[in-house]
């Protein structure tokens, strides 16, 4: 069975917020699936950042990085602290639910295969 349908069958019988709706769990998949929006949950996973602090790594403009930061929001994926007119994201692990290895996983495979070409580079 692929990894995706594994993950489909983790997230219906998940407890909790992805049995309220079946169609939570294509919501959340497809929120997951943009890789700008992937990238952002890597950028807040361990810390909390702004929003000017999140758009200065991307070659988009502000209002792209804000509109994806509202997705990952209204889904429930990153938390917001305000800090006077300054808000500060940070990923909500508990929130990304059977999501959250699957993350951590693609994560981690990328950086053994950055490590692998530069260990062949060396």
């Amino acid at each position: 069975m692929c990894s995706l349908a594994i993950l489909k069958l983790q997230l219906k019988y998940h407890v909790g917020r992805w049995d309220v709706n079946p169609g939570v769990v294509l919501d959340a998949l497809q929120v997951v699936a943009e890789p700008r929006r992937r990238e952002i949950l890597r950028l807040v996973w361990d810390q909390e950042l702004t929003a000017g602090d999140i758009a200065g790594r991307f070659d988009v403009s502000f209002p792209a990085v804000s509109q994806h930061l509202g997705v990952l929001r209204d889904a429930g994926f990153v938390s917001v602290r305000r800090e006077g007119r300054t808000r500060r994201y940070r990923a909500d692990r508990k929130a990304l639910g059977p999501l959250r290895p699957m993350l951590e996983r693609m994560w981690n495979e990328k950086l053994d295969r950055l490590t692998a070409l530069i260990e062949e580079e060396g």
